[in-house]
């Protein structure tokens, strides 16, 4: 698999090693020419001096070949004008962008970038999870376009608090993968119930975050 990497920080220098050591072809594009030879000297000519933003770099890099164009800089306009310059200009398959500001997120996904990733918001949600009262919804991962993996934890008064899964009326295209009773988790069917206290994990589209969050806790 042929990936390119846009950012030669800590996060594309430790990204190309581990793609490396699992014996892929990568190549690093970063503007700074300190970096470069920084990089060179540790993993070999695996690293390129260009601006990943522009389609003549990407042009140069052989983007047209590339399987995953990942953007790891620190500035998350460039990482979505890279991303985009190599979907629509060369056909990469998947993009994926790293994201500082959460708040971006929505337009990474409107523009057609396929997988982002925001430190910001893992951290959040395992502290979310750590908390004496965690909210009632918590968003877990992040999957291909709008889909993501959500947790909820049946509150008191839910609205679903005793019926049957069959008997939930969830938006389109969400599912009930998994259900913790306790310490024991099931793999839902339709006659099992919902109780207050279970975990439930959904997958679902990041749009339809508020509406599951409506039916199951009633919030």
């Amino acid at each position: 698999m042929y990936v390119i990497i846009v950012g030669g920080g800590e996060i594309g220098y430790h990204l190309a090693k581990l793609l490396l050591e699992a014996g892929h072809e990568i190549l690093i594009l970063e503007k700074d020419g300190a970096r470069c030879e920084a990089i060179e000297e540790e993993l070999g000519k695996v690293v390129m001096r260009g601006d990943g933003c522009e389609a003549a770099v990407l042009e140069e890099a052989g983007a047209e070949r590339a399987d995953i164009l990942v953007a790891v800089t620190g500035d998350d306009e460039d990482n979505l004008v890279a991303c985009q310059v190599a979907k629509h200009r060369f056909g990469v398959r998947r993009t994926i962008a790293r994201i500082k500001n959460p708040k971006n997120e929505t337009i990474f996904k409107i523009l057609g970038i396929d997988f982002t990733v925001s430190s910001t918001n893992i951290i959040l949600s395992h502290i979310e999870q750590e908390l004496p009262a965690p909210p009632p919804l918590i968003p877990l991962l992040k999957l291909s376009g709008d889909i993501e993996i959500l947790a909820v934890k049946i509150p008191e008064n839910s609205p679903i608090e005793g019926r049957k899964l069959k008997d939930i009326k969830l938006p389109p295209d969400s599912l009930i993968c998994l259900l913790v009773k306790g310490d024991k988790p099931y793999l839902p069917n339709g006659d099992i119930r919902i109780d207050r206290g279970d975990e439930v994990v959904i997958v679902g589209r990041a749009m339809d975050e508020e509406r599951i969050r409506r039916v199951l806790t009633g919030e």
